[in-house]
């Protein structure tokens, strides 16, 4: 069974690059923080990342990156 985590902090756009301009708590992409790349979900109803694995109300991205880190934020 694959493990799904629940990344806090999604807009609509799906952008979970780190920007200090937001007013809500924003979980990093687990693959962005494992090779330093900026990464996208998703963008409008078009998928990116084979780890997506849909949205969860309110604003939580379904992300299936198996990697086990230990701190995510």
């Amino acid at each position: 069974m694959t493990e799904i985590k629940k990344l806090k902090g999604a807009n609509m756009d799906i952008d979970l690059i780190k920007n200090k301009k937001l007013h809500w708590e924003q979980d990093r992409c687990p693959l962005e923080v494992k090779d330093g790349k900026q990464h996208k979900c998703a963008v409008k109803d078009i998928s990116l990342c084979e780890y997506f694995k849909g949205i969860e109300y309110p604003d939580k991205v379904l992300c299936a990156f198996t990697n086990k880190l230990k701190n995510l934020r």
